[in-house]
């Protein structure tokens, strides 16, 4: 059962699809977040939605995220990550109490405010740090209480329409530092490397640079043990949205096969049983997703430990590659006329074949839920 969302979490949800449908072209186009985008994603309140309410947040569940998340991603996967990159930090590390209380009084008044936070981790050397490794870039102390971070992060979701940024970055003493850095600080530097990229156009995941940028003494976390919220919220942003692509080309499917008439035909090709199969498989695999992914939040509402990691895990890889099944079968229905701008369907095939990109990997998904089922550790 999808949940109820109330009138103001489903306000702001329907003011985010909005902006996303206003600004997705000209994004795709820009190959970046448009400042017109920026503003426009600010402005929806979407950036409160996971804020715990005595902050001056929403408080959505996880369950009540997936569904409003699935709607953004059903309008665009690119713009929908520029606010899923936001929404499942603030929810994680509020939830998790995974940062010190000045960097969570500064995430709640950025999210109050609209500002975009992202979490910038990846690295041309270090890759996704999800299996591990030290970041090249670095937090140094400055010798008045603060630090000095240097370094570069790829694949910066949403970089130019960002207000903060919890950066990750190595210490003197070896060990993984988090750091909460204005986009705007002195020092920090975006270079445009995400043209041509494949999907994903509209999130302007550029490359960002830190020359020594001054961080505050309080705004750095030392490392701490692990909490599985950052898990849950993550792989539940990642798997919506990507299931939010899913619905889309199904809906634009059924669209176009209801308006398309060859003169051969002489009727709608929805008459055809092959169509009518397709779109029935598409529909059944995309329903069976959103039912896990639905159940698995819910779950971990009810008991939000270890134990619902598995199964959200699994919610995470079943969506991406429901989407991209759902993506790829639409394709293949609607023929040449999906390879053209007339139908979205070209820019959903490439989106929603990102999803397999962002971790965990299959593997591990499916390995954590069968190591649960068998009584063992899972090995990674």
């Amino acid at each position: 059962m999808t949940p109820v969302l109330s009138p103001t979490v489903q306000d702001v949800t329907e003011r985010a699809v909005q902006a996303i449908r206003d600004h997705a072209d000209a994004c795709e186009a820009a190959q970046d977040v448009t400042p017109g985008a920026a503003a426009a994603l600010r402005a929806s309140g979407y950036t409160r939605l996971t804020l715990p309410t005595e902050h001056g947040g929403l408080g959505a569940t996880l369950a009540e995220y997936a569904t409003a998340q699935l709607r953004l991603g059903e309008a665009n996967a690119a713009l929908a990550l520029v606010l899923a990159m936001h929404t499942h930090v603030v929810g994680s590390t509020f939830q998790g109490g995974t940062l010190p209380e000045p960097m969570l009084a500064a995430l709640a008044r950025a999210s109050v405010e609209g500002r975009l936070v992202n979490a910038l981790a990846s690295e041309p050397e270090l890759g996704s740090p999800s299996r591990g490794g030290l970041p090249r870039t670095t937090a140094t102390p400055d010798g008045s209480g603060g630090w000095l971070v240097t370094g570069r992060k790829t694949w910066a979701t949403g970089a130019r329409a960002l207000g903060l940024a919890v950066v990750s970055a190595a210490t003197p003493e070896g060990t993984v530092a988090r750091l909460l850095v204005p986009m705007d600080a002195p020092g920090v530097g975006i270079e445009q490397t995400w043209d041509g990229s494949l999907a994903l156009r509209g999130t302007g995941s550029q490359d960002v640079t830190f020359t020594a940028v001054r961080v505050p003494g309080d705004h750095l976390s030392l490392p701490g043990p692990p909490h599985p919220s950052g898990s849950a919220w993550f792989w539940t942003a990642i798997a919506a949205t990507y299931l939010g692509v899913g619905f889309a080309a199904l809906h634009a499917l059924t669209a176009y096969a209801r308006e398309r008439v060859p003169t051969a035909l002489g009727a709608p090709i929805a008459t055809l049983p092959r169509v009518q199969e397709n779109v029935g498989r598409i529909a059944t695999d995309l329903a069976a997703a959103r039912a896990l992914l639905l159940e698995a939040t819910r779950t971990w509402d009810t008991s939000p430990d270890e134990g619902a990691v598995p199964g959200l895990a699994a919610a995470k890889a079943y969506a991406t590659n429901a989407a991209v099944s759902a993506t790829d079968l639409a394709v293949r229905v609607a023929g040449g006329a999906a390879l053209t701008p007339a139908l979205p369907l070209e820019r959903l095939l490439r989106d929603a074949r990102a999803g397999l990109t962002h971790p965990p990997a299959d593997e591990v998904s499916y390995g954590s839920v069968g190591a649960r089922w068998l009584g063992v550790e899972a090995r990674r």
